[in-house]
């Protein structure tokens, strides 16, 4: 989507502070970090949010979930512990319409949360 700010991320027409990549996903750090750790993990396609994933989107989720476990292991919290947060519509507190996965960790994280 042309107005979408992630996929101007995996465009290259924002910049971001990358993490890790895959053929399928894209990790950058959070410009509002909620944690020491805090991770954005998105498709490299658009895909506006959980409620939207379908069949014919098979290997995106775990193709998301496979980049987060490298994020934690070069963010060096695996031992520690992390969390891996997906919100969903404005209740949520989604602010960007397009499927990602928060990678927070660095410090104990309270529950619930907030």
């Amino acid at each position: 989507m042309s107005d979408c700010p992630f996929c101007m991320i995996v465009a290259g027409q924002i910049p971001s502070r990358v993490v890790a990549e895959s053929d399928t996903a894209l990790a950058f750090y959070d410009i509002a970090p909620q944690a020491p750790v805090h991770v954005l993990v998105i498709p490299k396609v658009h895909i506006t949010s959980a409620d939207e994933v379908a069949i014919e989107h098979g290997g995106v989720v775990d193709g998301l979930v496979m980049l987060a476990q490298r994020v934690v292991d070069i963010e060096g919290v695996r031992e520690s512990g992390y969390r891996l947060v997906i919100n969903v519509g404005a209740d949520a507190q989604m602010s960007v319409a397009h499927l990602h996965v928060h990678v927070l960790g660095g410090r104990r994280l309270e529950w619930p949360p907030g």
